[in-house]
């Protein structure tokens, strides 16, 4: 398998000594025009790397926020073929900026995994989350996105014991990201001091980058997660600008695309940066 984009970004960030910020959208949301618009300007509104995260109608894992962009992007008619056309059209314009679908095993089972996993590759994802699928279960998935040199990115939780790490380890590529808080997306905050250990325990059991998400929402949050982490995801507050555009009758993007530079500079002015 291959990471190349993604390595390349995480060694580029290393080497300026800061973390990354990963900013998520939900395809479709409000509209597959709209959502191309914000794709497109997150490399330049400060997104290191950008998950984009594929409808589904159970997403068990995640709060009210991002329950309602992927109905709103189901309503808008992105199926799993449609954000994969969307990953190829933002791929078009950005040859450099890695790009990781994020969402639930039934669209892809649906799919079938080897059709997927071509599909992604050919529509220039770099990785995958797939938040309902346990290892003891992803074999098959696995193997195809192998064959496709495209990463499997696995969640750890404050729940997973040393042996669990061990397990979920097993051909995970790129990064692991880790759900900084029990429960669901946007319901609770994340908390630094409880952060840095679990980071590093699941940085040594995975040797790889480890991205934080669930419960960032402000700046100051950002910053002081990516003192501790390899990487700081929002999501819940991004696409809560979305809705309050669409309250306000208002494009999206504007609003979606500050947020981003919001919460963008403030991991990038977390750590003092190396001199180069």
């Amino acid at each position: 398998m291959t990471t190349a984009r993604i390595d390349a970004r995480f060694a580029a960030l290393k080497a300026e000594g800061r973390a990354a910020f990963v900013a998520y959208v939900m395809a479709g949301d409000p509209s597959r025009d709209e959502a191309l618009e914000i794709l497109r300007g997150l490399p330049a509104a400060g997104a290191d790397i950008i998950e984009l995260g594929f409808p589904f109608s159970d997403p068990m894992a995640e709060g009210p926020p991002i329950q309602k962009a992927a109905l709103r992007g189901l309503r808008a008619g992105l199926t799993l073929k449609g954000t994969l056309d969307l990953a190829r059209a933002f791929r078009n314009g950005d040859a450099d900026t890695p790009l990781i679908l994020m969402g639930y095993l039934n669209p892809i089972e649906t799919h079938g995994y080897e059709a997927f996993a071509h599909d992604a590759a050919d529509a220039g994802v770099d990785g995958l989350i797939v938040v309902d699928c346990p290892p003891e279960e992803a074999g098959p998935l696995s193997d195809a996105l192998d064959a496709h040199q495209v990463s499997l990115i696995r969640l750890a939780t404050p729940t997973s014991d040393d042996a669990r790490l061990k397990v979920i380890a097993e051909g995970t590529s790129g990064f692991v990201y880790y759900v900084s808080v029990a429960g669901v997306t946007g319901a609770k905050e994340a908390v630094a001091g409880d952060v840095a250990p679990a980071v590093e325990r699941v940085r040594a059991a995975f040797g790889l980058p480890v991205a934080v998400g669930f419960g960032i929402k402000t700046p100051e949050r950002a910053a002081e997660i990516a003192r501790v982490a390899d990487a700081v995801v929002a999501g819940s507050v991004l696409v809560d600008e979305v809705a309050a555009a669409l309250a306000a009758n208002e494009p999206a993007a504007p609003r979606v695309l500050a947020k981003v530079r919001a919460l963008s500079d403030a991991v990038k002015g977390a750590r003092p940066l190396k001199s180069v």
